[in-house]
């Protein structure tokens, strides 16, 4: 049984145990092989092959459902269920997802980007199968690292609402993408070798009892060990909770993983299997280091070297670095993560000494991390919460409720804000300027360059009057000349570039570069522009912009935000208050759901280009 014959799961029903090694084998060296040439999520995905085919082999899939909390560990699921002949395009423009995707295939019942989800989910297709009187099977596969957000104990604590099967299937590796952190995670990984020691413990006690005592009050000291057992029993967690639970297994011996599967299959209620993988598994540089493996750009398998290194600095290690020399001179800095220490910068921070106590990651859960800050700034500290963009999403009523009603002053760091590539929409930060713009309060910053982005860490770090963010792409620093001073910018003030005439180019943030190349279109056609660096999304100097628009004819505002809610609508909003406003044209993300591709092939397309915007201008002026 090869691979590539492999149409659906059902081709593999009747298969040999040594057959479905053979195949795990196979399919580890088919997704090493794709990650090493186009990039992708490795580790996560290499620990859950085993897994992926007991589940389709036990069950009967598309009808009975398998839903993958954050798809990073769903890449054999895929090659499992008749992709194998465009796993070769995954995660590039027109292939498929890198996440399990409804639209894409019968057997992705649920999209996932983010974490957290599948319990929630699950439970939803499990009590949808009731109403429906359906017999099918629903199981939610969930990280040990997803564990850590809220969501899933919120689902777990109501999951008792149906009767029927629904199975969660708790992938424990020990590790989300940072270490996973906080005490469940402990007890995942302590408590079982707890349980065996202090059963020790009590058992040598009860016997050091006299014998007349002992048997005087046998039935209180058998009721004593029984409860004690049951405190420390890995799984009484769970089963506080009428959740019946099983495990640990071995999440790679393939018949372990089949008998156990098909007798949770027969039992009703709800079931937790715990099965331990190891992520990497199969390829020694993603075993010995799964964090930064966890995401991996084209490489060569040989040695794991990058095939091509980044020829400077990312502006993530820009703000690390920055924040590191501003907490190291002021103790009230305090940096916050959600399971994304070194994915945001902050990895600096928690290695040297002088800020390591400082440096705080919560797992994830970014309501916490948001509210959590709040408490901090309360007390006088300056809480840093650096969150991707489309991650902060899942926190917008703590920014409000816990953060902007109180005015308290927490600093946001947004990674990863416009496209990010080839993650697709579920990681573009598309929305970040739209979502945090409509804030009481909130002041929003987006550096054009990796200096002006420090200056802008420092004022934030400054600012003392209410919650303020900054946001930056994915992406590698303009230049070398990265200058030691720092300087506190004003609130509100934008930045003159260039001065011309008719036509008025503002660039947010590190869209200022595609102002530039529009700026020289134009002069090629005798239009001189006048470029303007936004710096600042809200608030905005409201006269000092009026007085601009009376000089010009067309404006254009230039972001890589949806252009629904963001800059360009802030700025419709002051014209809407003039009489004879210039011509607006709004240049930005479209109201819709951008895909996966290269960020510039992106752009091009959605005619974010030198090209584009000034055939736009060009249209607009005759």
């Amino acid at each position: 049984m090869e691979l590539k014959d492999i149409s659906s799961p059902k081709d593999i029903k009747g298969a040999s145990i040594q057959e479905l090694e053979n195949l795990a084998e196979e399919i580890r060296a088919v997704i090493l092989r794709q990650v090493s040439e186009h990039g992708g999520h490795l580790s996560s995905s290499l620990g859950a092959v085993e897994l992926a085919i007991a589940l389709h082999y036990v069950y009967d899939t598309p009808n009975d459902i398998l839903i993958w909390d954050v798809g990073h560990q769903a890449y054999a699921h895929k090659l499992l269920t008749g992709r194998y002949e465009k796993f070769s395009t995954m995660r590039q423009r027109g292939g498929i997802s890198g996440f399990p995707k409804r639209s894409e295939s019968v057997y992705d019942h649920f999209g996932a980007g983010h974490a957290s989800t599948s319990t929630s989910a699950g439970l939803g297709f499990a009590i949808a199968r009731d109403l429906a009187q359906k017999d099918n099977q629903v199981l939610a596969i969930i990280g040990d690292g997803s564990m850590t957000g809220g969501m899933v104990f919120e689902a777990l604590n109501n999951s008792n609402q149906t009767k029927k099967n629904f199975t969660i299937i708790l992938n424990d590796n020990k590790m989300s993408i940072s270490p996973s952190v906080g005490a469940f995670s402990k007890y995942l990984s302590k408590l079982s070798v707890k349980h065996r020691h202090s059963l020790g413990e009590f058992s040598r006690f009860l016997r050091s009892i006299p014998k007349h005592l002992g048997n005087k009050f046998k039935g209180l000291i058998d009721n004593a060990k029984l409860a004690f057992e049951n405190i420390m029993n890995p799984g009484q967690l769970f089963r506080d909770l009428s959740i019946r639970y099983f495990g640990p297994f071995d999440g790679h011996n393939l018949q372990e993983l089949i008998e156990i599967f098909k007798e949770i299959k027969e039992l009703p209620n709800v079931c937790l299997v715990h099965v331990l993988t190891q992520k990497g598994k199969g390829y020694d540089p993603a075993a010995i280091d799964p964090i930064k493996w966890h995401g991996s750009d084209p490489f060569h398998i040989d040695d794991g070297s990058v095939i091509l290194e980044k020829p400077r600095p990312t502006l993530t290690s820009i703000f690390g670095k920055t924040l590191l020399t501003l907490a190291k001179q002021n103790k009230k800095i305090v940096g916050i993560s959600a399971a994304m220490l070194d994915g945001c910068g902050l990895g600096i921070l928690k290695e040297d000494p002088e800020t390591a106590d400082r440096i705080f990651d919560v797992g994830i859960a970014e309501e916490h991390a948001v509210t959590f800050a709040a408490g901090l700034a309360c007390e006088g500290f300056t809480p840093i919460v650096a969150i991707y963009s489309t991650f902060l999403q899942r926190a917008y009523d703590q920014i409000i409720h816990d953060v902007a009603l109180q005015n308290l002053p927490v600093v946001f760091i947004l990674d990863r804000a416009g496209l990010v590539g080839s993650d697709g929409p579920t990681h573009h930060g598309a929305l970040d300027l739209s979502y945090l713009r409509t804030i009481p309060n909130m002041v929003i910053m987006a550096p054009s360059d990796e200096n002006e982005m420090r200056n802008m860490i420092y004022t934030a770090t400054q600012y003392k009057n209410g919650p303020i963010a900054l946001r930056y792409p994915r992406a590698v620093t303009w230049t070398n000349d990265i200058r030691t001073e720092f300087f506190q910018l004003p609130i509100g003030k934008f930045r003159t570039v260039s001065k011309g005439s008719k036509v008025l180019l503002i660039g947010v943030g590190f869209m200022l570069a595609k102002c530039l190349d529009v700026a020289g279109i134009l002069v090629k056609k005798s239009i001189k522009p006048t470029i303007i660096d936004a710096r600042f999304v809200k608030p905005l100097d409201t006269e000092s912009y009026k007085e601009l628009f009376r000089e010009h004819s067309v404006v254009a505002t230039v972001e890589d935000n949806s252009i629904t809610g963001g800059f360009g609508s802030a700025i419709a909003e002051i014209l809407a208050e003039m009489k004879n406003p210039p011509r607006l044209i709004r240049i930005g993300l479209p109201d819709a759901f951008v895909g996966q591709g290269e960020i510039e092939e992106l752009r091009e397309e959605l005619g974010i280009s030198g090209k584009g915007i000034s055939d736009k201008i060009l249209a607009a002026m005759k």
